[in-house]
């Protein structure tokens, strides 16, 4: 049996040449282009759980994770790498010499708001909002980085649905006018977290979490991996900075958070802002797990 040594480029015929063991160069039987590695294997694309996240190579009507019928969807799987995370682990320490500082809880002054989340915002605290289309999940949260706002804090509202002047309407029709409210209209990820690096806000709010998408994966934003790997970027930037941040998201006929299951479970609070009628009061309630 004849063995053969890596393949070679030769640079006057334009094409690889296989070598034997003390033979002649011989042609290789595909001929391969300059700079294309004969080796790369072609993208694959993975089947994801809505409800949980399970990952498959192939479709499935059942899911063996969650046992939910016709919840894979395909999507393209990420490119292979080593994934630098924003946060960092701390050093082991007895829990009797863990110190111990106060909790300043950030307080709107919406009364039944505050008390929904025991009492005021948390600092590095990652809160899911909730709610049908058009209930005022957008109209809340504006007016709580104004009322935050007035009272010094920096506060960021990234809007992926609604342009600028879109929000300046609202926000003259509800008397939001703080020096310290900015407004950011955008879809990526990546620039979001530039304009907070920029910025440095006391808190921030994301209008919504299925419009943003992140550069790292290929699969069109509002789909399960880029709900999930946005959601976790943004919980990896409240923790590791402290500012608190607001995700809107939409829900599905069935009145559940849209998207992965598994994102109800990164939050710190999720929120669902519901109305028994449209001429009832709306509220916001935390939903049992």
């Amino acid at each position: 049996m004849e063995a053969w040594l890596p393949r070679d480029f030769d640079f006057s015929s334009r094409s690889w040449y296989g070598k034997r063991n003390g033979g002649t160069a011989v042609p290789s039987k595909f001929p391969l282009r300059l700079g294309v590695n004969p080796m790369t294997k072609k993208n694959r694309s993975v089947h994801v759980c809505r409800e949980c996240g399970f990952q498959t190579l192939k479709w499935l009507g059942r899911c063996p994770g969650c046992g939910r019928w016709n919840t894979m969807v395909e999507e393209a799987s990420p490119p292979p790498g080593i994934r630098e995370e924003a946060s960092s682990m701390t050093e082991p320490m007895p829990v009797q010499e863990i110190p111990m500082e106060p909790v300043m809880r950030l307080r709107s002054g919406l009364e039944e708001f505050d008390r929904t989340l025991g009492g005021g915002l948390v600092p590095g605290s990652l809160v899911l909002i909730g709610g049908d289309p058009g209930i005022g999940k957008s109209t809340l949260v504006l007016q709580v980085l104004h009322r935050l706002a007035l009272e010094g804090h920096v506060a960021l509202y990234l809007s992926g649905e609604e342009s600028p002047q879109q929000i300046k309407l609202r926000a003259d029709r509800l008397g939001v006018a703080a020096e310290n409210l900015f407004i950011v209209a955008g879809t990526c990820l990546e620039e979001f977290l530039q304009r907070l690096e920029t910025l440095g806000p006391a808190l921030a709010a994301v209008d919504s979490i299925q419009t943003l998408y992140t550069q790292s994966l290929a699969s069109a934003p509002g789909s399960v991996g880029q709900v999930r790997e946005v959601a976790s970027r943004l919980m990896m930037l409240a923790k590791k900075s402290g500012v608190p941040v607001f995700i809107i998201g939409h829900v599905t006929k069935e009145g559940a958070i849209a998207g992965p299951k598994v994102l109800e479970h990164m939050v710190d609070t999720c929120l669902l802002y519901t109305s028994p009628s449209p001429r009832d009061l709306s509220t916001a309630r935390m939903p049992s797990s």
